[in-house]
């Protein structure tokens, strides 16, 4: 048996996400009142169940620093959340600072998953998948996925990881 394969079956069977889409646009509707959509929370949501773990919270929140930064605190204290799914802000737009705010809380980056994500978008979109700076990383134990904003990346973005996420969370909890 491999490493990785023994580390699957000893990764924790259920996790907790949390899902936080963050557009200003629709965080101004949901503000006014207004009937808003959220496809890229939906595919999230839709995704984590159908891979049998728990959505413990949705949030709607504003390409705003200090909102981005309360949502990934309010993570961090939740022990019932392991992965963090933060939908949008991570194009290079001046609005867009979901990335420049998290980033800096990772305690290791995994910049592979990035990497992956943007060769797999080529394939399908072309040069515009350059335009993300989608990340991932560990912080606290907990997963932090910073993933493009429209439902396509959202679902290319976790139909690539899923699988392995159990595994991530594993190794981030082992103890050396």
């Amino acid at each position: 048996m491999k490493a990785h394969d023994s580390h699957r079956d000893a990764a924790p069977k259920e996790l907790g996400f949390q899902i936080i889409t963050v557009s200003s646009s629709r965080y101004a509707k949901k503000e006014r009142k207004r009937r808003f959509r959220d496809e890229s929370g939906d595919a999230a949501e839709r995704l984590v169940k159908n891979a049998g773990h728990k959505v413990r919270g949705r949030t709607l929140i504003s390409d705003d620093k200090q909102m981005l930064g309360e949502a990934l605190e309010n993570v961090m204290k939740d022990d019932r959340v392991d992965v963090a799914v933060f939908t949008g802000g991570t194009g290079v737009a001046p609005r867009d600072m979901t990335v420049d705010v998290i980033r800096p809380h990772f305690e290791k980056e995994i910049e592979g998953f990035g990497e992956l994500l943007r060769s797999i978008s080529y394939a399908r979109i072309g040069a515009p998948a350059m335009l993300t700076r989608a990340t991932a990383g560990l912080t606290g134990g907990k997963l932090i996925l910073c993933l493009p904003g429209s439902p396509d990346g959202v679902e290319t973005a976790l139909n690539l990881f899923m699988s392995d996420v159990a595994h991530v969370i594993y190794l981030a909890r082992k103890k050396p």
